[in-house]
């Protein structure tokens, strides 16, 4: 079961899509969108990616930064960006390191898990229920940015 709203998010560090080091202190005292997702480039994680994508421009100027997890290496991250114009990091988390501390396991890869982070680090919202083809829009409109 994934972590309860209110709970401090775990603090990480790992590489992105790009080889650099990435903390979540990095983004302290702005909103988070950390979103798990099972694998690069599948269908519906696709979808998903792109529903960002197309969307990203209102996450700008918010103060928000948006995060993709998912067990994949960084290779496979840099395939999948520059493939579908991926305009945000990902997160290799080969290890499993953040998906366990999530709680978003699901058998050798991160169940389809979006948490919302505020920007005193502690988890706003979790959304469990993920419709991966407007699931952007779905986040704008859960912080009140729609």
């Amino acid at each position: 079961m994934p972590l309860s709203v209110g709970t401090k998010a775990p603090e990480f560090t790992v590489k992105d899509t790009n080889g650099s080091t990435v903390s979540l202190s990095d983004f302290a005292g702005k909103t988070v969108v950390l979103y798990f997702y099972p694998k690069d480039d599948t269908p519906g994680c696709t979808k998903e990616a792109q529903s960002f994508r197309d969307n990203y421009a209102e996450y700008q100027g918010k103060d928000m930064v948006v995060l993709g997890v998912s067990m994949d290496d960084e290779a496979s991250h840099k395939a999948f960006t520059e493939k579908y114009g991926l305009p945000f990091q990902l997160l290799a988390d080969v290890d499993g390191a953040i998906t366990k501390a999530y709680d978003v396991e699901g058998g050798g890869y991160p169940k389809r898990v979006t948490y919302i982070i505020d920007s005193t680090g502690n988890i706003s919202h979790v959304d469990e229920n993920v419709k991966t083809d407007s699931h952007a829009q779905d986040i704008l409109e859960v912080i009140g940015a729609k």
